[in-house]
């Protein structure tokens, strides 16, 4: 007894901690429990009746409005009839549940399994790349929440599910979810669907259609067939693979779908409008809140500026390329943007989604790095042939110029030089600047870097010109300018984003003088239109890519030409066809605007005697060939810039090196001691 009782002793301390782990585990366990039952509960008795929720609008309707107040686009949920589950196909219905809830007829309105593989899937990859709501969840968050990411917001939604299973059954569930759910395109339910993409009603639905109608809930507007017709066929046939899986379809019958020779129905004609529309619709649902009252969304586009900037596309893009376009104005506001050359054909937003190789237009950022870290514009350069660790890259033409100044350099687009002063200022620093100003794609920092190897968004490159234009501060281009009820109230008011002094004033004047010599003698003389002008010209390997990018009175465009096949085409380069078409919007868009002289006779640091230019040194902050993002330092102040009209000249020694032949200065102007005489170029 003894002995036993000295065992006991030596094991109670243990013992006693375990057991208190225990019992507090069983106790938080039981009191979660009550209190989400409690919760539950509550919910339950304020979820509307079977009926009620049958009655209530599938949605709200949408109404665009341009600046001027014009209605551009009228979004409306677009109801079918209201299908019982008896009435439901079942293919359909199997379509559904196999692909968003498999386990849909087990779990009591929320899948553990679902939620754990989730998380182990966002663990593994570093990213959500699975859902785990239940059809449950989503009715539930489609009825009664909204679609922003937030815990507090994914709990409600779990308390609803639960609650709804309580209250109604499966197939009461799954009737609201199939006529309730939005399929893209407007439709919410099948039945809208069903008219929607293959006109005719959802009773007779195929179990192509139906793969093809399940597959859009996941992402209507990138699985829509009126959006990407291919995207929607290869989703359909995940979902027959899937359906296949769950053992729903047969083997046999699955190698029967072929969602490919679905008749898809006309649609409605479209114009270049839509391609700024759909880029602003996706941001409403992190501006507001509200679901169901009918809204007023006034957007910042000028309609005349759209026309003109439709026209410029469709009159100098060549045959058989795409064109895209953006226009900035100073404060941000988008006022015009054409995705492509045709909406109806294609609604792919080449302006905002495509990425392309910007070309010499990246050497934008090249130049700052460059005037940032000492550099002049009338610092002299070498232009001649170069090698760099087995590149080299040569001028177009094939030409050498010899010695040159920066700003001749810049304005005829010298590759070598670029390369040069890439070796120079550190192919890290200048991915640092091209970040610094908006570039979110992927940037690598190979030598070849410098002529705009990495892949760029228009409406990027389109941001970093303007940040230029702004005399280094950032610009964040916005399209939505306020969000109204039909009565009235305002439910957004857009607000002037932060701002932050990207670089000096006087960098980013030094390099806007040098895009005024790009296009008053250099690459982008097609760009001329009567007024001040500073851009940049950009064409990539075989004509691939075409761009102009530059500002004026106020207003920043970006212009991109291409084959989205990647294909050469003849007459693309940036200096012809995109600068041609620049031009041809910007003559109307500023047309009533005043002409702006450019801050560009600007001060720059005292160079030390003895002290070399800040070749070589890298920015604060480094990047990896994919670039981190940096942010500006608002507390970087302009210094002092007097305006100017005229760019500054380009050295006569070159010149007559590129034509052949000798030069005779043009004579000064009466009364002038500096003539600005600007010399053809070759």
């Amino acid at each position: 007894m003894a002995s036993a009782r000295k065992i006991s002793k030596e094991r109670s301390p243990m013992g006693t901690w375990f057991y208190r782990i225990v019992k507090a585990g069983v106790i938080a366990t039981f009191l979660g429990i009550m209190v989400l039952g409690i919760f539950v509960v509550i919910a339950r008795s304020e979820i509307d009746s079977f009926e009620d929720l049958k009655a209530s609008p599938n949605g709200q309707m949408i109404r665009i409005r341009a600046a001027d107040g014009t209605v551009i686009q009228s979004l409306g949920p677009s109801f079918g009839r209201w299908l019982t589950i008896n009435q439901l196909p079942s293919e359909m219905k199997d379509a559904m549940v196999a692909v968003e809830d498999r386990r849909y007829y087990m779990h009591p309105g929320v899948d553990p399994i679902g939620i754990t593989r989730s998380f182990y899937a966002r663990a593994v990859q570093g990213r959500w790349t699975q859902g785990g709501s239940t059809i449950t969840q989503q009715l539930a968050r489609n009825i009664y929440l909204n679609s922003n990411k937030e815990f507090g917001r994914k709990i409600r939604e779990i308390i609803l599910a639960l609650a709804m299973e309580t209250k109604f059954s499966k197939d009461q569930i799954l009737e609201l979810y199939l006529n309730k759910v939005y399929f893209g395109g407007g439709a919410y339910g099948i039945d809208a669907a069903s008219r929607k993409f293959f006109d005719h009603g959802a009773e007779n639905i195929s179990l192509a259609e139906a793969a093809i109608i399940a597959g859009l809930v996941k992402a209507p507007s990138r699985y829509a067939p009126t959006a990407d017709a291919q995207a929607a066929v290869d989703r359909a046939e995940v979902v027959v693979a899937v359906m296949q899986d769950a053992g729903m379809i047969t083997a046999t019958e699955a190698a029967g779908v072929k969602p490919a020779d679905v008749k898809l129905a006309a649609e409605s004609p479209q114009d270049s409008v839509r391609y700024f529309t759909d880029w602003i619709l996706p941001q409403l649902d992190g501006l507001i809140d509200e679901t169901e009252k009918p809204i007023d969304v006034w957007t910042t586009l000028d309609l005349k500026m759209q026309r003109a900037a439709t026209a410029a596309i469709a009159a100098n893009v060549p045959r058989g390329a795409q064109g895209a376009l953006v226009s900035i104005d100073r404060d941000g506001a988008v006022k015009a943007m054409v995705g492509g050359t045709d909406y109806i054909t294609s609604n792919y937003n080449r302006a905002v989604t495509a990425v392309r190789q910007p070309g010499s237009a990246w050497k934008l950022f090249v130049y700052l790095t460059a005037l940032e870290a000492g550099f002049r514009p009338e610092d002299m350069v070498e232009d001649k042939p170069v090698e760099i660790g087995g590149w080299q890259p040569k001028n177009s033409g094939g030409k050498y110029a010899g010695s040159i100044s920066l700003r001749t350099a810049f304005a005829y687009s010298k590759n070598t030089v670029a390369a040069q002063i890439g070796q120079e200022v550190g192919t890290s620093s200048i991915a640092n600047m091209a970040r610094r100003f908006g570039i979110t794609t992927p940037i690598n920092t190979q030598p070849s870097m410098v002529l705009g190897t990495s892949e760029a968004r228009v409406i990027d490159m389109t941001q970093a010109f303007a940040a230029v234009a702004a005399k280094g501060r950032s610009i964040t281009p916005y399209g939505i300018s306020k969000v109204t009820t039909i009565d009235g109230e305002t439910l957004y008011a857009a607000k002037p984003s932060s701002s932050v002094q990207l670089v000096d004033g006087w960098v980013a004047g030094a390099i806007t003088d040098l895009m005024q010599s790009a296009v008053a003698t250099g690459t982008g003389r097609a760009a001329n239109i009567g007024r001040p002008v500073a851009g940049k010209t950009g064409t990539t390997s075989s004509n691939k890519d075409g761009w102009f990018l530059g500002f004026s009175s106020g207003l920043t465009t970006g212009v991109w030409m291409g084959r989205d096949d990647a294909r050469s085409i003849g007459g693309l380069e940036g200096g012809r066809a995109p600068a041609q078409a620049w031009a041809a919007y910007m003559r109307i868009a500023v047309a009533n605007r005043p002409v702006e002289k450019f801050a560009t006779e600007v001060t720059f640091p005292e160079r030390l005697e003895g002290e070399e230019p800040l070749l070589g040194e890298e920015a604060l902050l480094q990047l990896d060939e994919n670039g981190m993002p940096i942010e500006g330092d608002p507390m970087i102040e302009d210094p002092q810039l007097e305006p100017t009209n005229e760019p500054q000249p380009l050295d006569d020694a070159f010149i007559e090196r590129a034509i052949g032949g000798r030069r005779e200065p043009r004579p000064a102007p009466e009364g002038s001691e500096d003539p600005r005489g600007l010399p053809r170029p070759f």
